[in-house]
């Protein structure tokens, strides 16, 4: 009789085992634990001089203090530095004692959640703001705070789900809104064409490939933000793939399934309607599933049906996970497997939790001051909208996946993993390839992201910003900047002291990539036919 008893994503004893091993870890080193000690006093000793004579200190780059009462009043001032220096302090000790480990990374993770939890901004009394406002109000702020509170408590959902206006944007009127059709659909994905703007078009068409943790309408958020709208302006014609949200009778879904009848799949739709070998373009996890279904085309001796690709914010390379090392662990995927064995899928809701928890200042704390200290309502945004669309994985795929390329890093051996009968062999692929890093990357981290560029033999680009701001950047925004260079030296920070600085957005540079790669040719405007249902279509509409 199958057990009834909840399941958890995560084994929440490994993380207090982690725990315990970091607060032995320098008790063992006296020595070490000694210099520490000193060095910490000797810090707090030049804060306290510093904050007796009033001696002003530089403000920090960290947007919870960006109040100028946090610089220009003492008190707050004295705060805000005192908190920072612990922080610091707190981390220096742990990463000292925990090391660069699984285990280090799950003590690093459970401290940044305490430092970030216990921040002078998260509290009424100490944020200057939250007391501004109190006095403004008469207290009304806090007391609608509470209420807010309590109905997000009572939507069964936690804490903490207005980071943006749920009610601003509609998918197929204001987001996911270019218009064309969905031209193919099978039990794993619809292909959607865009209906051209210009009379004449590149050759190649362009075919995206999304993660599946969230739906693929990043790429199409509103008009003026639309990487999807200006491709078709520049004379593209634009082929996207739209995952099904998965529910328990996917649960057999795996890797090999979303390669072979997703990418593959697609690349062949996309051929038959277009007359020519697509480029891909892909996004995260999009762009690891590209990556192999590439070599799994060179595999087969179908390298001709790809004319390019270009994978942005992608891992093929998982040896360095950052932070989040702390839950490619056995212990935790084991709790996952067993998660998953009695769900049959990670729900959206999960996967949001646990980005959240890595980013808990911006997506976290920053919305308990806003909308329950400062009754602020949530600022509209399409890219929070988005994100917050989150979508299920199945069962198959995300034990093979976390096991097979994040735990055991099989990318990266020649043959080290199968789809069907044929190896995986990155080294195999012939296919152009450009690989496109974003420099402020919390999920891909840019020099990882750079070590797979070397193991594809890819050209490299790096883009400012986050892992998902980063993409969305129009041109006519001239927002952040972008750094190129034709050399690859094996350390990525030699790339970055050698690379060249373009101001703007790395749209147009990658569009001219794109005609470098082409056959430079134009062909007549190409029309979605046979068309089944509009875009945005069903699949992105699935709850």
């Amino acid at each position: 009789m199958a057990s009834s008893r909840p399941t958890l994503p995560f084994d929440p004893f490994a993380l207090a085992q982690a725990a315990g091993e970091a607060a032995v870890g320098l008790a063992a080193r006296p020595a070490e634990l000694l210099t520490v000690q000193m060095e910490a006093a000797r810090q707090w000793s030049d804060f306290w001089t510093g904050a007796v004579t009033g001696k002003a200190t530089d403000k920090p780059r960290d947007r919870r203090f960006s109040a100028p009462e946090w610089q220009d009043d003492p008190y707050y001032r004295a705060m805000r530095d005192a908190y920072l220096l612990a922080s610091k302090q707190l981390r220096e000790t742990v990463g000292k004692a925990a090391g660069d480990t699984p285990q280090g990374a799950m003590a690093r993770f459970l401290l940044d959640q305490y430092l970030n939890a216990i921040a002078p901004t998260n509290f009424a009394t100490t944020n200057p703001e939250v007391v501004k406002r109190t006095k403004e109000t008469g207290g009304a702020n806090l007391v609608q705070g509470f209420l807010n509170l309590l109905e997000d408590v009572g939507s069964g959902k936690g804490i903490v789900q207005r980071r943006t206006d749920p009610d601003a944007f509609k998918k197929g009127d204001t987001v996911a809104a270019t218009r064309g059709a969905v031209v193919y659909e099978n039990e794993l994905f619809q292909l959607i064409q865009y209906d051209p703007t210009t009379d004449k078009v590149a050759a190649e068409p362009l075919l995206y490939v999304p993660p599946l943790v969230n739906r693929y309408y990043m790429i199409d958020l509103v008009p003026r933000q639309s990487l999807v709208k200006w491709l078709v302006d520049e004379g593209r014609t634009v082929f996207v793939i739209s995952w099904i949200n998965p529910g328990p009778e996917h649960k057999d879904k795996g890797v090999e399934d979303y390669v072979l009848s997703g990418i593959v799949e697609a690349v062949g739709q996309v051929r038959k309607r277009a007359g020519a070998a697509p480029d891909l373009f892909s996004f995260c996890l999009g762009g690891t599933l590209a990556a192999i279904a590439l070599a799994w085309l060179a595999a087969k001796g179908r390298a001709n049906e790809v004319n390019s690709a270009t994978l942005i914010g992608s891992l093929v390379d998982f040896s360095d996970m950052r932070d989040w090392a702390a839950f490619v662990h056995e212990s935790h995927l084991t709790a996952l497997e067993d998660h998953l064995e009695a769900q049959g899928f990670v729900d959206s809701l999960e996967l949001q939790r646990l980005f959240a928890a890595m980013r808990a200042n911006d997506l976290i704390w920053s919305s308990v001051v806003n909308h329950y200290l400062l009754d602020r309502p949530a600022p509209p945004s399409d890219l929070l909208y988005w994100f917050e669309d989150g979508a299920r994985i199945p069962a198959a795929f995300l034990k093979s996946y976390n096991r097979e390329l994040l735990l055991e890093n099989r990318l990266t051996d020649a043959a080290g993993f199968k789809v069907g009968d044929a190896a995986i062999d990155l080294a195999d692929i012939t296919t152009p390839m450009l690989v496109i890093a974003l420099k402020d990357d919390h999920v891909s981290a840019w020099d990882a992201v750079y070590r797979g560029a070397r193991h594809l033999k890819a050209e490299f680009v790096l883009g400012g910003s986050g892992h998902n701001a980063g993409v969305i950047n129009p041109p006519a925004n001239n927002k952040h900047s972008f750094w190129t260079n034709s050399k690859q030296p094996a350390d990525a920070k030699q790339w970055l002291e050698t690379a060249t600085r373009h101001e703007g957005s790395w749209w147009p540079w990658w569009t001219k990539w794109l005609d470098d790669k082409g056959n430079g040719k134009q062909v007549a405007a190409r029309q979605p036919k046979k068309p089944i249902e509009p875009a945005p279509g069903r699949y992105v509409m699935m709850p």
